[in-house]
C-alpha cells in the first residue's frame, strides 16, 4: 500500500504524498480519511458551491425564496438522518422540534411588551445557536424513551410528540399567538445588519438566500464529519444491530441519547430558520405533514448520506410550486382546504405514494440513483 513501483520517484522522507497516475493510491492516513479525498470531489464540491452562489444573481426573487427555503428545510432533513438514517431511531416527531426551534427564536426576537412574549435578541449568532440549544434539550429528555422502546413502537411515541405539541403550540397564545393569529418570526440580523431587508448584498431574497446557503453548508459539513467519526461509527453499530453493539462496548444509552439530541439540534435550528423567510410563524404550520415532509426527503434522497438528504429536500421543496399550479390545470382539484379533493391532500398522497416508489425501486434513493448513474460511467464501455 505505500510501496512504490518500478519507475516510480522515490517517497520524500517525513512526508507523503499521491504518486502520480495512481488516484487512489493514499500513502497516509490522513489521505484516506480526508473528507474530499479525490481531484473528482474536490472539483465537483467546489462547482457546486459556485453554481448556488451564481444563483443568487441569475435566479428571480421569488425562485431565490423557494431555495431559501429548500435550504433551510435540508438542514432540518439532515437532522432527521442523524437520528434515523445513521443511528437507526425511527422518529416521527421532527416537526415538534422544528416547532420548539422557530418559538424560541420568535420570542427571544419578537419585540417586549406586545401580545406575545418577546426579548428584543434581534442578533442570529444569539437567538439561531438557543433555538437549537432548546430543541436539543427537548430531545435529550425525550430520548430515554429510545433506550426502552424500539422499532414501530417508538415511531408511535415520537408521532405522539407531534399531536401533543400542536395542542401546546394552539392553547399557549402568549407564545404562538393563537391559531389564525400566530406571530412575527424571528429578525435574522448580523450586527445590528438586518438580512430581511434591502441590503448592501443585494435585496431581501438576495441576501437570506446567501445567508440560508452558507448556514447549510456549515451544517452539512459538521453532520458529514460526525458521521465519519467516532461518534458516528457507534451510531451505526446502533443501527445494524444494537444488541451486537452492546456486547462490543458501545454505550446504547448514551449514544442513543446524543443522536437525539444532536437530531434535535439541527430541527430547531431549522425551525428557527424556516420562517425567517417569510416573517410570520402559525402553529398549524407544525402538523403531522411537515414530520411526513421531512420524512420523504430523507426517504427520496437517501437514508444515512448528507448529500441525499439534500437532494430529498430540494426535490420535495420545488415540488411544491409545481403541485400549486394544479388548481389551474386540474379543475377538480381545488385550491380551497375546505373541499375536496383539495391540493395539500394531492400532495399528502404524493408524499407517499414517492415514498413507496422509491423503497421498492431504489431504497438507496437519488442518491443511490446517483451511483448507478457513476458507476456506469466509471465502467463504460463495458457493462461489468
Amino acid at each position: 500500500m505505500t510501496g512504490t513501483r518500478t519507475g516510480d520517484p522515490a517517497l520524500p522522507t517525513g512526508r507523503s504524498r499521491r504518486v502520480r497516475g495512481r488516484p487512489l493510491l493514499y500513502t497516509s492516513y490522513a489521505q484516506d480519511m480526508a473528507l474530499l479525498d479525490t481531484r473528482a470531489k474536490r472539483v465537483s464540491a467546489g462547482a457546486l458551491v459556485l453554481l448556488a452562489l451564481a444563483l443568487s444573481a441569475v435566479l428571480a426573487d421569488p425562485a431565490l425564496e423557494v431555495l431559501a427555503v429548500a435550504y433551510v428545510l435540508a438542514i432540518g432533513a439532515i437532522g432527521l438522518n442523524i437520528v434515523t438514517g445513521y443511528a437507526g431511531q425511527v422518529s416521527l416527531g421532527h416537526a415538534f422540534f422544528v416547532a420548539i426551534g422557530a418559538y424560541t427564536a420568535a420570542a427571544l426576537s419578537g419585540l417586549p411588551g406586545g401580545d406575545t412574549i418577546g426579548y428584543g435578541i434581534s442578533e442570529i449568532w444569539i437567538w439561531l445557536p438557543a433555538a437549537g440549544l432548546v430543541a436539543a434539550a427537548a430531545g435529550v429528555l425525550v430520548a430515554p424513551l429510545a433506550t426502552r422502546l424500539r422499532g414501530l413502537y417508538l415511531a408511535i411515541v415520537t408521532l405522539g410528540l407531534v399531536f401533543l405539541g400542536e395542542h401546546v403550540f394552539k392553547e399557549w397564545q402568549e407564545l404562538t399567538g393563537g391559531v389564525g393569529v400566530g406571530r412575527e418570526a424571528a429578525v435574522p440580523a448580523l450586527l445590528g445588519v438586518r438580512l430581511d431587508q434591502d441590503g448592501a448584498l443585494g435585496t431581501r431574497e438576495q441576501q437570506l438566500y446567501l445567508l440560508m446557503l452558507v448556514l447549510l453548508v456549515v451544517f452539512a459539513v459538521a453532520a458529514r464529519n460526525l458521521a465519519r467519526s467516532r461518534v458516528g461509527r457507534a451510531f451505526a453499530a446502533i443501527r445494524d444491530r444494537d444488541i451486537a453493539a452492546a456486547v462490543i462496548g458501545v454505550p446504547l444509552t448514551r449514544y442513543k441519547v446524543l443522536a437525539f439530541g444532536v437530531s434535535s439540534f439541527y430541527a430547531g435550528c431549522a425551525g428557527g430558520l424556516l420562517f425567517t423567510v417569510s416573517g410570520y410563524v402559525e402553529p398549524g404550520s407544525f402538523s403531522l405533514l411537515l414530520s411526513v415532509q421531512f420524512i420523504a426527503m430523507v426517504l427520496i434522497g437517501g437514508v444515512a448520506t448528507v448529500s441525499g438528504a439534500i437532494a430529498g429536500a430540494l426535490f420535495i421543496s420545488l415540488l411544491q410550486p409545481l403541485t400549486r399550479t394544479l388548481p389551474a390545470l386540474v379543475p377538480v382539484i381545488s385550491g380551497d382546504t375546505t373541499q375536496t379533493p383539495n391540493v395539500f391532500q394531492v400532495e399528502t398522497v404524493l408524499y407517499g405514494l414517492l415514498i413507496v416508489l422509491f423503497l421498492i425501486f431504489e431504497p438507496r434513493g437519488l442518491f443511490g440513483l446517483w451511483i448507478r448513474v457513476r458507476n456506469y460511467w466509471k465502467a463504460w464501455p463495458f457493462s461489468y
